[in-house]
């Protein structure tokens, strides 16, 4: 059987990702704190503003699902309630 080119580039490059992951245990505490930030700042650059009507449509849709769980929760509430006045009395 012979190997594919990927696999044969896969199987060489395996010691580098080790010795890459083994250096990067081998970080200090503010070695690991440095990372962190880093990190923090490159996900922080990805985020994207909401437009003026993408942020008026999303309040939107929380004010009416929040508003539709809580009569879901109240009606919930109530039967419960109910049922169990129906079973012990008053």
């Amino acid at each position: 059987m012979s190997e594919s080119p990927s696999e044969s580039v896969s199987a060489s490059s395996a010691p580098a990702a080790k010795k890459r992951s083994a250096s990067s245990d081998k970080r200090g505490f503010f070695g690991r704190i440095a990372l962190f930030v880093r990190q923090v700042i490159a996900e922080l650059k990805k985020v994207h503003t909401p437009t003026r009507s993408e942020l008026f449509t999303y309040t939107a849709v929380v004010i009416v699902f929040v508003v539709a769980i809580m009569a879901f929760v109240t009606l919930l509430d109530f039967g419960i309630g109910k049922l169990v006045l129906w079973v012990f009395g008053d």
